[in-house]
């Protein structure tokens, strides 16, 4: 008994290590199989692109192989393919008797599976010797692996003429088609390549590669394997005439992926097809455009908010010295592309409301005075109109509120990986272009914001996006108003038109032009500049990537809007003249909203009680009440008032602003006011600001033209510089002066008694 154990321990030791065996020297085999071509596919499974192999050939990872294709190399190659073992050896007798008729090799015998081994042994010299090898090989191969598997291992490797090499590689560089779309008589050419490949391709020797292969055709109709009609209409399929180029779809996004997984050759993406062509057709209308200019570099992503994945991507324009560069993902100047999230950050810590008024006057924080892109103030103006109008000074003092350290860091939850240097580094400039970030990551970004504003169950669900639905929802809808290019100026009057929230950037110098756009289904995203970074006054967003990122709308399928998140957001009772909170001086009020949970902000700091005359004509306390008003009581009011320095350039610009009535008894000091009701203000320069002198076309030294805010427009201003008196105005208060270079105090006052004083510097125009 033991030794029947014995003998089966020892039997089973040997099937082991034969089966270990197998599976080793096969494993082996396929470890030869050449390195592959990466190739790249739309959502339909259409080959998009492809790169050449380390070794220069066209060879694709191995599939399935097409059942018309099976059937086609079996009837050419080896007929009893299902039934043999690996080795066919009646076919081996067959060739051999052939062999020694003729006198030479004209027959080998060899089954399909012995071709892969000698495919996959980069085709060694032929001799009884190596036949052998091959067919042992082959006998092993059969234990380890399947018919099907075997056959797709051989069409993967075979060679189909020059540097193309496994039957997907052909059947694309033949008939531009998968092989799943081949017709018989398409599959039955590259059924009979690989027997001659060096001989006969498309391209070399037509007619005989036609003869060959109407002989298979007719063999394929003698195995019933084909009717009549099919065999007639195959015959007259005409033989291609050279290799067509491989599709060049897509192919920065194929270098993109390659770049992000490693060792892998095929993707499958969802990219779409027609999308991809047209994006690309309109992408190249406009770079014709653009050259005019002097503009040499485009691109653009369009991304399905569904799936956060591109279904078009055109990293980078044609025919230009960076053309290989894919600039989708490269690190560019942000311009105004960040305002949005400061905003949003700032609806979810009450910081801000929608329609609440924001600065905008001139402005230094420190040793930095930003400037809007167009050189004039509002004085104020809605937070949500300031967003869609890009404006950098309300930008510049939101960020100064929030905090850069805690804007860097909202920035990174919300995807930006690029921002990599401190809050200390980059300072007040981030907001306005000062960092660095990638169109990739910003559309991405902005595509999360639409998904969270549309209550998308995944992202609402998995995100850690740090910002609230009803926040995202807030912003976005500040951004829709906002006015569109002179081209989609009046698309809210067509009833197909779509509702974008857009967002623009120009960086400083223009060198970079940004537009990303959000509806409910997709995030479109251009950039528009030239690649190695020069400056270019034509490089400007409103009148390149704008335009381009609407006719890109344009050209996709219509799109919803996200509904009202009535359980994300909270109804607050807000002034209607100040969009804060309503404040007990209010009088006309609003329903407005704000982020549900988020911290209630401040009440209105602009509605104050004044006390009038009887007849509302002049601004007067109780003691003023002489003369004709002598024995009355003055009326108390609730008014929207401004201080002077922000009346002076709201009032430039807005029709309905209500001024305090003039003060009664202007030229009694002791008539005491609210510092919010004060008339006097110097509005330039602003405190601590550095002033240049500019210098006349005759080239000597100009003026410097000092600015005050008066509300009463009786009373004359006294001007004085480091007490050295200036002189007086009335009407409109402007004053030339020539300070000296360096430190400098500015006082003024007015006939009723009130002071204001600011300090400044004047810099030489070289400094």
């Amino acid at each position: 008994m033991l030794k029947v154990y014995k003998r089966f321990a020892i039997i089973f030791l040997v099937e082991c290590i034969f089966v270990l065996f197998c599976h080793w020297q096969t494993a082996s085999l396929i470890g030869k199989s050449g390195p592959f071509s990466c190739a790249v596919y739309d959502s339909g499974g259409t080959l998009l692109g492809a790169s050449v192999a380390q070794d220069g050939q066209w060879r694709f990872e191995r599939g399935n192989v097409p059942p018309k294709f099976e059937k086609a190399i079996v009837a050419f190659e080896d007929k009893r393919f299902f039934i043999h073992p690996g080795v066919d050896f009646a076919s081996i007798a067959r060739a051999f008797a052939s062999n020694i008729r003729a006198g030479k090799i004209v027959s080998g015998g060899s089954t399909i599976t012995m071709q892969t081994v000698r495919i996959l042994e980069k085709n060694p010299r032929r001799t009884v010797l190596q036949k052998a090898k091959e067919a042992f090989i082959a006998l092993i191969i059969e234990c380890t692996l399947t018919k099907k598997q075997i056959l797709s291992l051989y069409a993967a490797n075979a060679p189909f003429g020059g540097n193309v090499i496994g039957l997907e590689a052909a059947s694309w560089r033949y008939f531009n088609r998968p092989p799943e779309s081949l017709t018989w008589a398409e599959t039955a050419t590259l059924a009979v390549l690989p027997n001659q490949p060096a001989l006969v391709y498309p391209g070399a020797n037509k007619e005989i590669l036609q003869k060959k292969r109407d002989l298979l055709l007719k063999r394929l109709f003698r195995k019933k394997i084909i009717d009549e009609g099919t065999l007639a209409l195959a015959l007259e399929e005409r033989i291609p005439e050279k290799p067509f180029a491989l599709p060049a779809q897509a192919a920065h996004y194929l270098e993109f992926l390659k770049a992000q997984n490693p060792g892998r050759s095929k993707f499958y993406t969802n990219i779409d097809l027609d999308l991809q062509r047209n994006a690309d057709r309109i992408v190249n209308k406009w770079h014709k455009e653009f050259l005019s200019k002097n503009i040499k570099n485009v691109c653009a992503i369009i991304i399905d908010n569904s799936t956060k994945k591109p279904v078009a991507y055109i990293g980078n324009v044609k025919e230009t010295k960076t053309s290989a560069v894919d600039l989708i993902q490269a690190r560019r100047s942000s311009g105004s592309l960040l305002k949005p999230f400061l905003f949003a950050a700032m609806l979810d810590n009450g910081m801000v409301l929608p329609d609440q008024l924001v600065l905008d006057v001139p402005t230094r924080i420190g040793s930095y005075k930003p400037e809007n892109n167009i050189p004039q103030y509002r004085g104020v103006i809605p937070a949500g109109e300031a967003l869609s109008r890009s404006l950098n000074i309300p930008a510049v003092k939101s960020l100064s509120q929030y905090g850069i350290t805690a804007f860097l860091e909202y920035l990174k939850q919300c995807g930006f990986t690029t921002l990599n240097r401190t809050a200390d580094q980059y300072g007040l400039p981030l907001i306005l272009g000062g960092g660095e970030i990638t169109l990739n990551e910003a559309a991405l970004a902005y595509c999360t914001m639409m998904n969270l504003a549309c209550l998308e169950e995944n992202t609402v669900a998995k995100t850690k996006y740090p910002t609230s639905p009803g926040a995202c929802y807030l912003t976005l809808s500040a951004l829709a108003n906002g006015a569109r290019p002179a081209e989609e100026s009046q698309w809210k009057t067509y009833a197909n038109s779509k509702k974008i929230a857009w967002k623009t950037g120009t960086s400083s110098g223009n060198r970079d032009a940004w537009a990303i756009g959000v509806t409910a289904k997709y995030t479109v995203g251009v950039w528009v500049g030239n690649g190695e970074g020069n400056g270019n006054k034509e490089i400007k967003s409103n009148t390149t990537s704008a335009p381009l990122l609407f006719d890109l709308f344009n050209s996709l399928p219509n799109s919803s809007w996200p509904a009202f998140p009535y359980d994300e957001l909270e109804e607050v009772t807000v002034c209607k003249n100040s969009g804060y909170l309503a404040g007990p001086n209010c009088e006309d009020t609003k329903i407005s909203y704000r982020p549900k949970n988020s911290p209630l902000g401040s009440c209105c700091p602009y509605c104050h009680i004044v006390t009038l005359t009887p007849d509302l004509k002049f601004s007067a306390g109780v003691r003023d009440m002489v003369g004709k008003y002598a024995g009355q009581m003055p009326v108390a009011k609730k008014w929207f008032v401004l201080p002077p320095s922000v009346e002076y350039w709201y009032t430039k610009h807005t029709l309905g602003y209500r001024e305090i009535p003039p003060e009664l008894s202007p030229e009694d000091p002791s008539n005491a006011r609210d510092s919010a009701l004060r008339s006097l203000s110097i509005v330039f320069p602003e405190r601590g600001a550095n002033i240049v002198i500019p210098v006349e076309i005759d080239g000597k030294k100009g003026a410097a033209v000092m600015l005050v805010a008066e509300r009463n427009k009786e009373c004359t201003v006294y001007w004085d510089i480091d007490g050295d008196y200036l002189g007086s105005t009335t009407g409109t208060h402007q004053m030339a002066c020539n300070p000296t270079t360096g430190k400098h105090v500015l006082t003024v006052w007015d006939s009723a008694g009130r002071r204001d004083s600011t300090s400044f510097t004047v810099v030489d125009s070289g400094d």
